[in-house]
């Protein structure tokens, strides 16, 4: 599939999305510093989340749970009022999506919504579908009938659920990207043993029409460097400038010298994992000469001798041409038709029955 400009999955380079999401902490102006930042950074595209408080979450119902739980807990606001600070106004939709094109990267949302999926399609190449909504279908069937490429994120969900919404996407466009997700957002290293990287080796099979992905709130490289590994070739992370900042999003955020160093270190692991061909690599071919060995003539021989294995050295170099050990056993009892000095390297030309 295509967003925007690039060519996503198979053998293509692996597509970043900075999700600054609720880190533009209330400001366009930050918003576009941090879009800018993205792209020097090596991201690919730029993902904001446009919500309303009243349409995400119910402020009666987070009120009389008894508390707020998981990364929730140490947020000094209700749940309500830091949704409602968090929310993007659609005005800004147009200016974010100049700015994007201003400095080459995609932009894109994640609808929270129906008014929003609407609203958003006319400035956005695909639809980025969050963990938490895996189970809206209605939601889901009216993003991927906008004829997009959808990104549907899979954290805290069972494999039936997974498999009801991609089935219910690939039913109306087939243009999907699967996301093995962890939706744990306390920036605990206890996290990484709940990341579960080889779900996507049980999409890939489920799945083998869809192009897999990476949504990941882990610290560092290693989990972004596995999945692309198992085969994801789309990855999001946060994206921030500054990780002490206040707000819900900055603490288990990328800045951008990680991001940098993120992007650069799967650049190398691409280039690492190559073909699925063995086969001696161009800038090994010397070393199969110097470190490889071939039978060589442990004395003099002459013409007309049989050969014995005490007059034969398995040495390096391999000369090309020259026989290679595992054949030692067949030069074993031939006679030579021609003087071998010693050292020089049996060639089966040197060689009768």
């Amino acid at each position: 599939m295509r967003i925007g400009n690039r060519t996503i999955g198979g053998d293509n380079p692996t597509y970043f999305i900075a999700d600054i999401a609720a880190n533009h902490d209330g400001s366009l102006e930050r918003a576009k510093y941090l879009i800018r930042l993205a792209k020097q950074a090596g991201a690919d595209a730029a993902k904001f989340q446009n919500f309303r408080a009243p349409k995400i979450v119910s402020d009666y119902g987070f009120r009389h749970m008894g508390g707020q739980l998981s990364h929730q807990a140490s947020w000094k606001k209700s749940v309500f009022e830091v949704y409602q600070d968090a929310s993007i106004p659609f005005d800004w939709s147009e200016e974010l999506k100049a700015v994007c094109e201003e400095v080459g990267i995609e932009y894109f949302s994640s609808p929270y919504d129906f008014d929003a999926i609407d609203l958003l399609d006319a400035y956005m190449p695909a639809y980025k579908i969050g963990s938490g909504e895996i189970d809206w279908i209605e939601a889901l069937e009216r993003m991927a009938r906008k004829n997009k490429p959808v990104l549907l994120a899979t954290g805290a969900a069972e494999i039936g659920e997974v498999q009801r919404a991609v089935h219910a996407i690939l039913k109306i466009n087939p243009q999907l990207v699967l996301m093995q997700c962890n939706t744990n957002y306390t920036a605990s290293l206890e996290n990484f043993k709940y990341i579960n990287l080889r779900v996507l080796e049980t999409y890939r099979l489920m799945f083998p029409q869809v192009v897999l992905g990476l949504s990941d709130h882990t610290p560092g490289h290693v989990t972004v460097l596995g999945a692309v590994t198992l085969g994801a070739r789309v990855v999001e992370k946060h994206f921030t400038d500054d990780n002490s900042r206040e707000g819900p999003d900055h603490k288990f955020a990328m800045n951008p010298d990680s991001w940098n160093e993120m992007v650069e270190n799967t650049r190398y692991l691409e280039r690492a994992l190559g073909s699925a061909d063995k086969t001696i690599a161009e800038n090994e071919v010397d070393t199969s000469v110097v470190q490889r060995r071939c039978l060589r003539a442990a004395r003099d021989i002459r013409a007309g001798e049989k050969m014995t294995r005490e007059m034969i050295d398995v040495l390096r170099p391999a000369a090309p041409g020259a026989i290679r050990p595992h054949e030692i056993e067949a030069v074993v009892g031939t006679t030579t038709i021609e003087d071998i000095p010693f050292g020089k390297e049996l060639r089966w030309t040197q060689l009768g029955a």
